[in-house]
């Protein structure tokens, strides 16, 4: 039997999100089931082409919104569309939806690794980083409260291949964006635009605390390479990814400052716990102390 952790009807932040529960390409003719926060949802396009989002004991359909290639929904009180991402509303981008990835792992643990450039060049190896090259270089992060985002920038990495259509090894400018809990964007150099950035988005799926599914999709301005090479190499990046993510204990994201120590490369991570927990967000994050 499948267990079920629902979400504390307090956790706002998380329950009035828009999540993305699939990508509309894989999207079938007849009803599809999936979990989103403890919840089994069913999914079925109608005769007039809608979808149609339920969640399990409740008749009331849920919200939708078809954005980015993904499918979305809400367990409480959404605002009125999902993330603004105005790049991908430019013609020349592509769009790349990178299939979706099971992990067993806190959803909020992925989007941090997502956030981590000290693993580069230890986890992605002659890909985006190699040593001896390993310092992460001062950046800047900033809690815009306007917006209520956590954003990175300034930040520089040198890459051997920084993307599929890389010719070789390049200093890779990067800023980071967190829009919501589970939902993050990285706009990197371009090595086919100098003044565009590519932008590779996670929109990641809590379907229990300590686990998720991860749904990449990227925006790239890239006109030679084919899809499926895309796609390949985004998946060979985060299954790298999911091995150490699998592996990292405890599985729930600490948001006590005590639970472990950060270096100056960990920056980013350290304002983003402190954004969740200033947020109260509680699924898929642990404020208890690990234990040794």
């Amino acid at each position: 039997m499948t267990p079920t952790h629902r979400v504390d009807p307090t956790d706002r932040a998380v329950l009035d999100a828009w999540h993305a529960v699939g990508f509309l390409e894989t999207l079938a003719a007849g009803p599809t089931h999936t979990r989103l926060l403890g919840v089994g949802l069913t999914i079925q396009r109608t005769a007039d082409g809608t979808v149609q989002i339920r969640a399990e004991g409740h008749d009331t359909p849920l919200p939708v919104a078809e954005r980015y290639g993904c499918l979305w929904t809400s367990l409480g009180t959404p605002p009125a569309t999902p993330l603004a991402i105005p790049e991908a509303d430019e013609p020349d981008r592509r769009l790349v939806c990178c299939g979706s990835i099971d992990v067993h792992a806190s959803g909020l643990r992925v989007i941090e690794n997502f956030l981590d450039m000290a693993h580069f060049p230890f986890v992605h190896t002659n890909i985006l980083g190699a040593e001896p090259q390993t310092e992460v270089l001062r950046y800047h992060t900033e809690w815009r409260r306007d917006v209520d985002e956590v954003w990175a920038t300034d930040c520089r990495f040198h890459q051997p291949q920084a993307a599929l259509s890389a010719a070789g090894g390049q200093d890779t400018g990067y800023i980071y964006r967190v829009a919501s809990p589970f939902v993050t964007l990285l706009y990197k150099t371009c090595p086919n635009d100098a003044l565009r950035p590519d932008v590779i988005a996670l929109f990641v799926q809590p379907t229990e605390p300590e686990r998720c599914r991860a749904h990449p999709v990227m925006f790239l301005i890239d006109e030679l390479s084919a899809q499926a090479d895309l796609i390949q190499f985004q998946q060979k990046i985060f299954l790298q990814d999911r091995i150490i993510l699998e592996n990292q204990r405890p599985r729930l994201l600490p948001l006590d400052a005590r639970a472990e120590i950060p270096t100056r490369a960990d920056s980013l991570s350290v304002t983003y716990r402190r954004w969740l927990k200033e947020k109260q967000v509680q699924y898929g994050a642990t404020q208890t102390l690990p234990t040794s």
